[in-house]
C-alpha cells in the first residue's frame, strides 16, 4: 500500500508539471455551433464515422471528445506541428473558423462502449514476422493496466494516468487533456508507441513522450486494453 501511495504521490507531482505545460499550450476557442459542425464534418465520416464513433479500431473515436482538444489537434495538423499521412492533408482543407463547429458537433455525440477486449490471434503479425508469444492472459493484462492507470509504476517512474485523465478516463477540458474512455485499444497502443518512438512528437519534453519512453511493450498494451473498457 505504501508503495502504491508513493507512486500516486509521484504521479500527482508529475501531473502538476504536466498541467502547467499543457495548460500553456491549450487552445482557447469560442463555443462552436454543433448543428453547423455536422455538415462541416462530412469529410471526416469515412474514417471517424458519422457520429464520431469510428468502426475501424485504428482510427480514433471523436465522439464526446473535448472540443478544446479536437481544435488543438486540428490546428497542429494544419500548421505541421503534428504530422500524419492522412490527417495532415485533411486539416489543410479545413478553414480554421470551421474547426470549433466541427469540434462542437463531435463533443455533443455520445461515445459508444467497446466489446470486451481480446488478444489478437497468434498469427496476426505484421510484414510476415513471427508474432511474439503472449505470456499474459487478457484478464492479467487488464489487471496490470488498471494498476498502471491508477497507481503508475514507481520503479520505472511512470506517473498514473488518472492524474491527468481522471478516474473514468473523462479527461480534463480546461487543460485540453483528452477523454480516453471507450477509445479503441488498437488506436491507444499505436498512439503510445508513436509517443515512445517520437513519431507523435519530436519534443523530448512533451509529458506523454517522457511517460511512453519509460513504458514496456506489455504495459502499453495492458493500459490500452484497460482504458478501452472504461465508461
Amino acid at each position: 500500500m505504501k508503495k502504491y501511495m508513493l507512486a500516486f504521490s509521484v504521479a500527482l507531482l508529475l501531473s502538476g508539471v504536466a498541467s502547467i505545460v499543457h495548460a500553456q499550450d491549450a487552445v482557447v476557442t469560442n463555443e462552436g455551433d454543433s448543428a453547423a459542425g455536422k455538415d462541416k464534418s462530412a469529410a471526416c465520416v469515412s474514417c471517424h464515422g458519422e457520429d464520431g464513433n469510428s468502426v475501424m479500431p485504428t482510427f480514433p473515436k471523436l465522439a464526446q471528445q473535448h472540443p478544446t482538444y479536437i481544435v488543438k489537434q486540428l490546428r497542429a495538423f494544419k500548421d505541421g506541428s503534428r504530422s500524419d499521412p492522412v490527417m495532415s492533408g485533411m486539416a489543410m482543407t479545413i478553414n480554421a473558423a470551421d474547426m470549433p463547429d466541427i469540434a462542437a458537433y463531435y463533443a455533443a455525440q455520445p461515445i459508444s462502449a467497446n466489446t470486451e477486449p481480446s488478444l489478437p490471434p497468434a498469427d496476426d503479425a505484421e510484414d510476415g514476422a513471427t508474432a511474439p508469444t503472449e505470456t499474459k492472459t487478457m484478464l492479467e493484462l487488464l489487471k496490470i493496466g488498471s494498476n498502471l492507470y491508477r497507481n503508475g509504476d514507481l520503479k520505472l517512474e511512470i506517473s498514473a494516468c488518472i492524474a491527468c485523465h481522471g478516474p473514468s478516463g473523462e479527461g480534463n477540458k480546461p487543460a485540453a487533456f483528452p477523454l480516453l474512455q471507450s477509445q479503441h485499444a488498437d488506436y491507444l497502443i499505436k498512439t503510445l508507441n508513436d509517443f515512445k518512438s517520437g513519431a507523435r512528437s519530436k519534443n523530448p519534453d512533451n509529458m506523454m513522450v517522457m511517460i511512453a519512453k519509460k513504458m514496456t511493450d506489455e504495459e502499453i498494451k495492458a493500459v490500452s486494453y484497460y482504458i478501452s473498457t472504461l465508461k
